[in-house]
Parts: structure tokens; C-alpha cells; sequence
């Protein structure tokens, strides 16, 4: 496979990033190759860590989150997959219209003077000085009120059974875990489950089994320590 060459930093954002390694893939955004993306994006996180360049947590978090799709798309089932892949293309879509617009609306200001006139001043009358049918009036008043009613905050036992238990999502610990590991290389694996309630416990395993899977972490012989695999590559006809 032919090899990257980075200038770092070029990149503003994940999605940038993404979108220059379909470009330079000559994928297209509605049928873009997990396996492959995910494998050029690891080596530019690996670059830059070989720069001694600082990863931001965005960068993480979309590491993450194609780890968790090519994932989930190895499932007998991967109906979620296919779900997020879409979300994932329709961010593509709108990052690359938007930037199309923004260069477009920056050329534009370059290519003409631009001139702001000052706000006039609007006289106000406080005054009503109109005939309006007081049934008319009575209707608007009560159009007011119902929409001031609707306006009002649900009250709190409304929010009981959604706030009662907090929810860690799988994803959040794959970013929590690469973060850490990207620091120290290697961590205690009981370390990982010495704080936390249930949901925040049960998302952490998954998560190392979603890393494992993926080859970003090996764990040792006597199970007790976990190690971060740089040189891990994903393959690509496994998507």
C-alpha cells in the first residue's frame, strides 16, 4: 500500500481529515471503506505522535469512533454499523458543503470592496392608534397565554426515571482508554475498574474488548496488564 506523507499540521479538525484521505483514496463519501479510512487515520495519529505533536481529543474521539464501526461491522448483525456509517457520511457531506460555501463567500469578499451603511434610526410610536375588533383582541390574548403555557418548564418528576441512572455509552470509554494509553503505553488492568458505578464499569470492559478485536491492545500472559499496539494496522478485507 502506497505509503502517506504528512505535512504537519494541516488539518483543523477530524472531518478534514477525513475528507483529504478520501480524496487521496478516490473513495466517494456515500460508499467510503471503514477498514481502509481507519487504517490511514491511525498512521496519521501515529505521525504525529512521532512528531511529538499533541492529539487533540477530537482526533481521539474520531479514532474511536471508526475503531467502533469497523467493529460492530464484524457482527453476525451489523445493522448498527451500517447506521452509523451513514451518520458518519452525512457529517462529510455538510463539513465539505460548508467549507465549499465559505470559500466561496471568501472569494467573493476578495474579489469586491465591501461597504457596511450605519443603522438608521426608526421612529416608534408607543401609541396604538388603529381600531382592531375586540374579539379580535380577545383572541390574541388567549393565543398568548396558550403559547406562554407551553412555554413552561416540564417539572422535575417528569425527568425522574431518565436522570435516575447515568448512562457511559461505549464509545466514551474507547476515548478515555486510547487517551490514557497514547500517555503511559501500557496500564494495570484492574487499575481500570477501581472506581466507577455499574454502567461506567460494564462500558470500560466492552470497551477493552472492542480495542482488543480491533488489534489496538494486546494483554499480557498472567492477564493482568494491557498494552497499546502501535503498530496495529486494520485489515482491509475484513470490511
Amino acid at each position: 500500500m502506497e505509503e502517506l506523507q504528512f505535512h504537519l499540521p494541516v488539518f483543523e479538525g477530524p472531518l478534514e481529515l477525513l475528507l483529504h484521505l478520501i480524496a487521496k483514496r478516490k473513495m466517494q463519501i456515500t460508499d467510503i471503506q471503514i477498514g481502509e479510512l481507519l487504517e490511514q487515520y491511525l498512521a496519521y495519529m501515529e505521525q504525529l505522535q512521532e512528531a511529538d505533536l499533541e492529539i487533540s481529543s477530537a482526533f481521539l474521539e474520531m479514532a474511536a469512533r471508526l475503531v467502533y464501526i469497523k467493529t460492530v461491522s464484524l457482527l453476525p448483525k451489523h445493522e448498527e454499523a451500517a447506521t452509523l456509517k451513514k451518520e458518519l457520511e452525512g457529517q462529510l457531506i455538510e463539513y465539505q458543503r460548508l467549507k465549499a460555501a465559505a470559500l466561496l463567500l471568501g472569494e467573493r469578499y476578495n474579489a469586491a470592496p465591501v461597504f457596511v451603511r450605519k443603522p438608521s434610526k426608526v421612529r416608534s410610536d408607543p401609541i396604538f392608534r388603529g381600531n382592531v375588533d375586540p374579539e379580535r383582541l380577545r383572541d390574541a390574548y388567549m393565543l398568548a397565554v396558550g403559547k406562554a403555557g407551553r412555554r413552561l418548564p416540564p417539572p422535575a418528576s417528569a425527568f425522574k426515571g431518565i436522570v435516575s441512572r447515568r448512562f457511559v455509552s461505549v464509545t466514551s470509554r474507547i476515548v478515555w482508554l486510547l487517551r490514557r494509553l497514547y500517555k503511559t503505553g501500557e496500564a494495570q488492568y484492574n487499575d481500570l475498574f477501581t472506581s466507577g458505578d455499574r454502567s461506567e464499569l460494564v462500558a470500560t470492559f466492552l470497551a477493552v474488548l472492542e480495542l482488543m478485536k480491533a488489534g489496538r491492545i494486546t494483554m499480557s500472559e498472567d492477564n493482568s496488564r494491557i498494552f497499546f499496539n502501535r503498530q496495529a494496522k486494520s485489515k482491509n478485507n475484513e470490511e
